[in-house]
């Protein structure tokens, strides 16, 4: 888990731009503990909020128009359709809210975990249906996001085996993905 923390927060590092090193890392640890505080309270894998980072693609101050007219806010790209509960649960302004989830990165992370368990929740223990809920409640949609949730998990962990046994060591068992896996019985 550490060595996905470490990971994932290094290639979040890269994607920000060069910096001195002493400023990088304390920038990695102040990220790495607003990732694991979120996953903490919401009761949620932290490799998941780091997973779910990377996917949406966000960043501080970014604010993407949807097709729709809505917006996505910073890091985790809340949709704004979560500002009013949000702004309820934090016990604050709308547009307080709005400056916190773009501007802030452990406001955003916290409020994306937190959009995060309510749909889990609302799954009722179907963990994949409430991490497609973070995105959507279409199929359509919310099948498209899954996929690209997937591939970003399998993409993080070649990072971390990678990161750990070294480039062009045999690095365990490969992954292979099939519609109708072999019938291993006997």
């Amino acid at each position: 888990m550490r060595r996905l923390l470490a990971a994932a927060v290094s290639a979040v590092t890269l994607v920000a731009g060069s910096a001195h090193a002493e400023d990088a890392l304390r920038r990695d640890a102040v990220i790495s503990d607003c990732i694991l505080a979120a996953a903490h309270v919401h009761r949620l894998p932290p490799a998941l909020l780091v997973t779910l980072l990377n996917v949406e693609g966000g960043s501080l101050g970014r604010v993407s128009h949807n097709t729709n007219g809505t917006v996505d806010i910073g890091p985790m790209q809340v949709n704004q359709i979560w500002l009013s509960e949000v702004a309820a649960h934090w016990h604050s302004s709308t547009s307080a809210s709005y400056f916190a989830l773009r501007d802030n990165f452990c406001a955003n992370v916290e409020a994306g975990a937190w959009i995060l368990r309510k749909g889990l929740d609302e799954a009722h223990g179907d963990f994949w249906e409430g991490v497609g809920y973070y995105h959507s409640h279409d199929p359509a949609y919310k099948r498209s996001y899954l996929h690209a949730v997937l591939a970003q998990i399998l993409r993080l962990r070649a990072l971390v085996q990678r990161a750990a046994y070294g480039p062009g060591v045999p690095n365990g068992p490969a992954v292979t993905l099939a519609a109708n896996p072999p019938n291993r019985s006997k």
